[in-house]
């Protein structure tokens, strides 16, 4: 792949929606892995909370699955590698639970709240966003709204 794919100084990483063996975030957090061993992850950090949901499910060291990514492996050899190091062996219907949890997951939080809160009424652009409700929703409008997008 082109190493220009993996500046997230230029443009934002996959969405979390985008799946991997059926799990969400994971394609987002190869993305910033491999941005991160280039030097252009930008504001984005490998191994932050969301990224946990994965690594903890599976059961998987956040170092551990990155230097495997660092050999330059596609996205299929990661998973393969996943799959056959988690310690924490989940099957196909635990993973689309898992997923369609995070799909759905809303900040229940006050300050979460608050953010999504301000996505709905009021923008930088004043639009209003009533679609704006789960956590990646708002991911997928920052990213958006980072590389000049307009609400």
């Amino acid at each position: 792949m082109a190493h220009d794919l993996y500046d997230l100084t230029q443009h934002p990483p996959r969405s979390p929606r985008v799946r991997l063996g059926g799990l969400v975030i994971l394609p987002r957090m190869i993305d910033k892995a491999r941005a991160t061993k280039a030097g252009k992850n930008g504001e984005y950090t490998y191994g932050c909370s969301l990224d946990r949901n994965v690594l903890d499910f599976l059961g998987v060291e956040a170092d551990n699955l990155k230097a495997q990514i660092d050999k330059g492996l596609g996205d299929g050899e990661i998973l393969a590698w996943l799959m056959a190091n988690a310690k924490k062996p989940r099957s196909g219907q635990e993973i689309a639970a898992f997923s369609a949890y995070h799909e759905q997951r809303a900040p229940g939080a006050p300050a979460g709240r608050a953010k999504v809160t301000e996505y709905q009424s009021s923008t930088p652009a004043g639009a209003k966003r009533e679609d704006i409700v789960t956590w990646f929703d708002v991911l997928d409008l920052d990213d958006h709204q980072s590389f000049g997008g307009k609400v």
